[in-house]
């Protein structure tokens, strides 16, 4: 028997919509409706094997049953943006899919559903619709099956509804279900129905009367009186509202079955919208990927020496550009690919130590008379190639993706070639799963073509980006600051720094014993033995048994989260205690038993640094990660005793003090905040003194404190019911402070707001240095989106401009310390810390570098200030 899907478009959109968190593409495009739907769909597919589908859509005029009820659907709210332009989106992913659309002016989806499902049924069909919307229940019969999805971020689940199915759950059958629905009326549709007369009583006279004509020929007999008098004032309004219930099952539609069959849902063009998508996770529905014509490279692989000989000699000689990819694998160079042309593409492989050398040499020659080398990941390529910061032609392909739109999760070749050459390519996992590389690889195909994109597709962009960040008024920011920053990430990934393995074994035996105490106290505080790392037995024992407050009950238990937990954590001591037990394990863990497993053959933890993760310009760290070391208690502040300098050496440690805060006085030209810096004074005492109106001398500690966390609090966009959370006060305590605060620094209110309108008319924010952030959150409906997007409008200027700093000092103190030959060598970068591990002898010189080149580093209406020490071990240094 054949099978056919109907599928009601918007309301399976809806559903979608709301049952995942927004998410977006590269391009701002809102797709969680999408992603949701197809989920949906493909799901049912796999279940119900159909070979036949259709999706149904309302169309944007009125219908017939507007023109017998101007009110209908009068009380609906408007869709929200986020969700209305996924409408069209949608459309185009079924037309790429080559899905039937219908639409018809004058009906509605259901109708067209209807009037499809009874032209299936009488040519034999089995059919099979789906809807979020009940209304639908009065089309199944014994041989169409109504499915009802429930979309939820945990997953949907699907409930299922044949004619004697809905005379199970509802007492009628589906076609009395239209004169139940005319009864009591539809509140999301706007049918009034009979007042007073709700499901259950409608039910109940459907079931005595059998049908709503019946009930109006028999009102005499009707019972409770209330409800025979509603009935006799209202018939008109009765039968209207039935009228108005009732899907039409025979709509003039010019389109016939055989249209509606399934025909390569997963085909080029599908793909395409996929990827474009981001919706990496249904790629796999498409099987092994086929040729894209688009970008079609002429592979040649040159394997011996003569070969690569007359490659140097003659392909080499007469080009301007290429675009370069280092085979390259834990070490060992295997081989490299190189585009010399929008076509050519050339693969040398077996490379020995020798033509390694020589083939480095050529290439870094080549640049350095003019040849222009495109690198889709430079930091990566210069383990094999020696470049250096004067080599101005070289172009990091994937740092340039990066600024010009900092919101991509990855800046792959495909994401490039998608992005800029518009352009649908497989991606490496697409392309070879998980094979690993090896000699052998250079005879695979499939290979071949991966390290040729990723050649080629630098070198096809190169050009392109540099443009795009010239109009985008970033090209001096990419050139002076994020290239020199590739080189010095490099060198501190290359040094590395040494750890001593018996002191973190120490560190850890001591954070053991203070955990097992910390587990003595809680279980004694409990009064009975439980897994203090299950937060279902800790909710029980939290909010059962030892009926503390602020329980949350969710499908799993209570929240034991850290901001349910902090915000009671003066209620009992058992709160405090579970906390730092907490910390202290995941320190054990991830830091003091963790760390181990990252130190080298030398002795040394060699991390990477990211430069192209964070929206905001900040590098971040992983593998492992040291910017996350938890530094507010003391205990876990002492694993940095662990970090110690070669022998001979000592940790020479600067950290800019408050430098957001300066950034702030220097972009909102706030007088009396640019004063305090500029006289020196204590801006958080400055502040404690203004907001809480007293002598900047009697300013108390807890004062202070205060004061700090308005400070910071309002480079973030703190709200007055944050800052309340905060420092455990109330909501108009907090409100005045910040009244206050603004009151104080009149500028600072001007140009936060000015950011928000700024975002709002742009969609970017900029740094002091003219580094771009997406604000794609202020154009949402929802008002939590729009209070995180004024945040982020307000705050990244500032924080990015931090981070533009962090990265000129730190590549001008590892420039300083090349040029002059010193032994000493910058090692790491910490947020607004660095630390160079630096020659007994050299100490004085080091910390001029560090102090000149740091308070250096910008210009701007305060001076930058840092505090700089030395240790023998990165603890006492900091």
């Amino acid at each position: 028997m054949k099978k056919i899907l109907l599928i009601d478009g918007h309301s399976i959109l809806n559903r979608a919509f709301y049952g995942l968190p927004d998410l977006t593409n590269y391009e701002g495009l809102h797709t969680n409706a999408v992603l949701g739907f197809l989920n949906i769909i493909f799901k049912i597919m796999d279940e119900e094997k159909p070979d036949h589908m259709c999706v149904a859509f309302d169309v944007h005029e009125p219908t017939f049953r507007h023109l017998k009820y101007s009110a209908y659907k009068g009380t609906r709210k408007p869709m929200p943006e986020e969700l209305r332009e996924q409408v069209p989106l949608m459309k185009e992913v079924l037309t790429a899919m080559h899905v039937t659309i219908v639409e018809k002016g004058g009906y509605e989806a259901d109708d067209i559903i209807g009037t499809i499902s009874r032209m299936a049924e009488r040519n034999g069909y089995a059919t099979v619709i789906v809807s979020g919307d009940r209304d639908l229940l009065q089309l199944a019969t014994d041989t169409i099956l109504v499915r009802i999805p429930k979309t939820k971020a945990s997953g949907t689940t699907i409930e299922n509804y044949y004619a004697k199915d809905v005379v199970e759950a509802y007492g009628v059958t589906p076609v009395q279900f239209i004169d139940m629905k005319g009864l009591m009326g539809d509140t999301s549709d706007n049918i009034p129905g009979v007042p007073g007369i709700g499901e259950k009583t409608a039910a109940k006279l459907m079931i005595e009367y059998g049908s709503m004509e019946n009930i109006l020929d028999h009102l005499d007999t009707v019972k409770p009186p209330r409800v025979q008098k509603n009935l006799t004032e209202n018939m008109d309004l009765a039968v209207m509202s039935k009228d108005l219930a009732t899907i039409k099952l025979d709509c003039e539609l010019d389109i016939s079955l055989d249209e509606m069959t399934i025909e390569s849902l997963f085909n080029d063009d599908s793909y395409k919208i996929f990827k474009r998508l981001g919706f990496n996770s249904l790629l796999k529905k498409f099987g092994t990927v086929t040729e894209t014509a688009e970008i079609d490279p002429v592979i040649t692989l040159l394997e011996t020496t003569e070969q690569i000989d007359g490659f140097l000699a003659d392909k080499m000689k007469n080009i301007d550009k290429i675009g370069l990819y280092p085979i390259w694998k834990d070490g060992t160079l295997f081989g490299l690919s190189a585009a010399i042309s929008d076509k050519e593409v050339y693969i040398l492989s077996n490379l020995n130590g020798m033509e390694h050398d020589r083939l480095t040499e050529n290439i870094v020659s080549a640049t350095r008379n003019g040849m222009q080398i495109d690198i889709l990941d430079l930091k990566e390529a210069l383990s094999v190639f020696p470049f250096d910061e004067s080599d101005t032609k070289v172009h990091d392909i994937g740092v340039a993706a990066y600024l010009l739109n900092p919101m991509e999760d990855v800046y792959s070749y495909d994401a490039v070639a998608r992005d800029y050459l518009g352009a649908t390519l497989p991606s490496e996992k697409e392309l070879v799963g998980k094979d690993e590389l090896n000699l052998f690889s250079f005879a695979n195909e499939t290979f071949q073509k991966l390290f040729a994109y990723k050649a080629l597709i630098p070198y096809l962009v190169g050009d392109l980006l540099m443009e795009h960040l010239e109009k985008q008024e970033m090209f001096t920011l990419y050139n002076e600051i994020e290239m020199p920053t590739v080189y010095t990430l490099y060198d501190m990934e290359h040094r590395g720094i040494r750890v001593d393995r018996k002191a973190l074994d120490d560190y850890s035996v001591k954070l053991q014993s203070r955990i097992d105490d910390l587990h003595t106290d809680i279980i004694g505080y409990a009064g009975k033995e439980f897994n203090i790392n299950s937060p279902k037995q800790l909710g029980v024992i939290l909010f059962e048994d030892m009926g503390l407050s602020g329980g949350k009950k969710t499908k799993t238990g209570y929240s034991t989260s850290v901001d349910v937990l902090e915000k009671i954590k003066n209620d009992h001591p058992i709160i405090p205690a579970i906390l730092e037990y907490r910390q202290l394990t995941k320190l054990n863990s991830t830091y003091a038993q963790g760390l181990t497993a990252y130190i080298s053959e030398d002795g040394r933890i060699h991390g990477t640094f990211n430069q192209t993760i964070t929206a905001t310009g900040r590098i971040s760290s992983t593998d492992p990660n040291l910017q996350n070391i938890p530094m507010k208690l003391e205990l876990g502040r002492l694993i940095r005793k662990a970090f110690i300098p070669e022998d001979g050496y000592v940790f020479v440690d600067a950290d800019y003090s408050q430098i957001e805060l300066r950034v702030l006085a220097h972009l909102s030209g706030d007088q009396v905040m640019q004063n305090a810096f500029l006289n020196h004074v204590d801006i958080h005492a400055t502040t404690a003194s203004e907001v809480f109106d007293v002598p900047i001398d009697q300013v108390t500690s807890l004062q202070r404190r205060n004061a700090k966390a308005v400070n910071f609090g309002i480079v973030y966009g703190i709200s007055a019911f944050g800052l309340s959370e905060d420092l455990g006060i109330s909501r108009k305590e907090a409100a005045d402070y910040i009244e206050k605060y603004f009151a104080t620094y009149k500028n600072i209110k001007s140009f936060l707001d000015r950011q928000v309108e700024e975002a709002k008319a742009d969609g970017v924010v900029r740094t002091m240095f003219g580094r771009i952030r997406p604000v794609p959150e202020l154009r949402s409906s929802n008002f939590m989106t729009r209070s995180f997007g004024e945040r982020v409008a307000m705050n990244s200027p500032i924080q990015g401009t931090a981070a533009d700093i962090i990265k000129i000092a730190m590549f001008r103190v590892n420039m300083e310390l090349k040029k002059r030959g010193l032994k000493s060598r910058l090692i790491l970068q910490i947020h607004d810390e660095l630390l160079v591990e630096t020659a007994k002898d050299e100490i004085d010189i080091v910390k001029e570098i560090m102090e000149k080149e740091m308070m250096g580093a910008a210009d701007m209406a305060v001076p930058l200030e840092i505090g700089i020490s030395e240790g023998d071990n990165w603890y006492d240094a900091k």
